[in-house]
């Protein structure tokens, strides 16, 4: 009867490890043994007045936007690292309380970083999670995770590349053996395809719009190649000029074009990592394609595009907005495995 009870007790109280992908516009936290168990936007309400946080994830992301002057609701993180860490260091304690409840044994995380990161942002991304509550932190390259997420068999001789568009970075990858062998990490993503569709928009005809709907606009109407069939989407915002609330209907024609820059931008991140691989590797890429993943790479044609301007086939991954935190829940299954690919503080 002890015994049984004692196997109960370490099932319950015994610490059990959680992955953290950091996302731009997104996080998600994986819990040992049990898997996916938060989906959360990347945003935290702070109020002004004593410091305090006053909304984390979906609740704080319906503040955006609409905040009297005493609170402010913004992502902590911008271009995939910790632009505030004050309030990414509140955010991961709140994640921590809402999945073990708020008097937990201290858990081992991992966590996922971009693989350009530097070491002072690497650094930050430790001490926030320590100050949280974890008890060590394991760092993980984001390409190694989101290619262990998307199935990949990253541990062969064979070379493969992978391509994770998120809302704030990119990360572009080879891998063999296990390890990153050429990598590219640029500063855009889905968040920079959501300014460009609103300075298009003021440019040409004067309409300010918000963040959240720039992305619904792209989410509806985005393409990274022209159709032959058009679609249209209603828009309201605010003229530029007089001031007033105003409508007009948006073509996907304009969106191709307003987010075409930034689109070449990634492209080019690929092309830099593709002028760069081991001839051998190369063409274990060309035998096997590029995947992508991450939510950006949802946009409609994006692969298409993709392989148009690369010449090498392109596809997206099962659940790519999944990639990353799957890949981080692998390796804290396998520890053991993949000790030689984490940074451990």
């Amino acid at each position: 009867m002890d015994r049984n009870i004692s196997k109960l007790f370490r099932k319950k109280f015994s610490p059990r490890s959680l992955g953290i992908d950091l996302g731009t516009a997104n996080s998600l936290v994986y819990l040992e043994g049990e898997g996916i168990v938060l989906n959360e936007p990347t945003v935290v309400a702070v109020s002004f007045d004593d410091n305090r946080v006053l909304a984390v994830g979906s609740e704080a992301k319906k503040m955006l936007g609409r905040t009297p002057e005493n609170i402010n609701a913004s992502c902590p993180l911008k271009e995939g690292v910790i632009a505030n860490y004050r309030i990414t260091e509140a955010m991961i304690r709140y994640f921590i309380r809402k999945i073990l409840g708020p008097h937990f044994f201290k858990p081992e995380a991992m966590i996922c970083v971009p693989t350009g990161a530097t070491q002072v942002e690497r650094r930050a991304v430790l001490t926030a999670a320590l100050q949280a509550g974890a008890k060590s932190v394991y760092l993980i390259d984001g390409p190694l995770a989101a290619a262990l997420g998307a199935q990949m068999s990253i541990a062969e001789a064979s070379g493969s590349m992978i391509v994770d568009i998120g809302g704030g970075a990119v990360e572009v990858a080879v891998i063999a053996l296990g390890g990153v062998v050429v990598h590219n990490s640029l500063r855009v993503g889905g968040n920079k395809i959501d300014e460009a569709i609103m300075s298009f928009l003021r440019k040409n005809y004067n309409l300010i719009i918000g963040d959240q709907t720039a992305e619904e606009i792209k989410i509806r109407i985005g393409s990274a190649l022209f159709l032959d069939k058009e679609e249209k989407m209603e828009i309201k915002g605010r003229d530029s000029f007089l001031g007033l609330p105003k409508s007009m209907e948006l073509t996907m024609t304009d969106i191709v074009k307003a987010i075409k820059p930034v689109l070449m931008q990634i492209v080019g991140a690929v092309k830099d990592v593709l002028e760069e691989t081991p001839p051998e590797l190369a063409r274990d890429i060309i035998d096997k394609g590029i995947v992508m993943s991450g939510g950006t790479s949802l946009l409609r044609n994006l692969d298409q595009l993709m392989t148009q301007e690369t010449g090498v086939p392109c596809f997206v991954a099962p659940d790519p907005m999944l990639c990353v935190i799957k890949g981080v829940g692998i390796a804290i299954e396998n520890i053991d495995l993949y000790k030689g690919s984490l940074t451990k503080r």
